[in-house]
C-alpha cells in the first residue's frame, strides 16, 4: 500500500463552453507537472463507448499525488485557487458544476509498517 492520493476533479462546462474550459484545464498541466509530488496531472474528455456506458461528468482531471502534503500543497497554489475563481465560482466562468474528491488505496484499518 501507499500514501498516495488518487483526485478525480470533474467538470461540467456551461452549454457551448465544453471547449474552452477544456483548454483553460490543459494550461494547468505544465506548471502543475513541476510539481515535486506531482505523478500524474492529465485532463480526460469523455468519449462514448458500449463499454462505459456510465454518468460523469464531460471533463475529468486524473490526478495521483505522492501523499495529502503534495495534494494540499497543490490546492493552495495561486493558479489553481484562481483557476476556481474565475472559470468555476465566478457567474461569468466556463463551469457549470465540479465535483473533486480524493481517493486512498489503502484499505480502512490497514497495518502499515513503522519505519524507524
Amino acid at each position: 500500500m501507499s500514501k498516495k492520493v488518487y483526485c478525480m476533479a470533474q467538470f461540467k462546462a456551461k452549454p457551448g463552453k465544453e471547449k474552452a474550459l477544456f483548454e483553460v484545464l490543459q494550461s494547468l498541466e505544465p506548471n502543475t507537472l513541476r510539481e515535486d509530488g506531482c505523478l500524474q496531472y492529465i485532463v480526460t474528455r469523455h468519449i462514448p463507448s458500449p463499454f462505459a456506458e456510465g454518468k460523469s461528468f464531460p471533463i475529468v482531471f486524473n490526478e495521483i499525488w505522492a501523499d495529502m502534503a503534495s495534494f494540499e500543497a497543490h490546492c493552495k497554489r495561486e493558479e489553481i485557487g484562481g483557476f476556481f475563481e474565475k472559470y468555476c465560482v465566478a457567474e461569468e466562468g466556463l463551469a457549470e458544476d465540479w465535483n473533486v474528491t480524493i481517493y486512498s488505496d489503502e484499505p480502512e484499518q490497514y497495518d502499515s509498517p513503522i519505519f524507524s
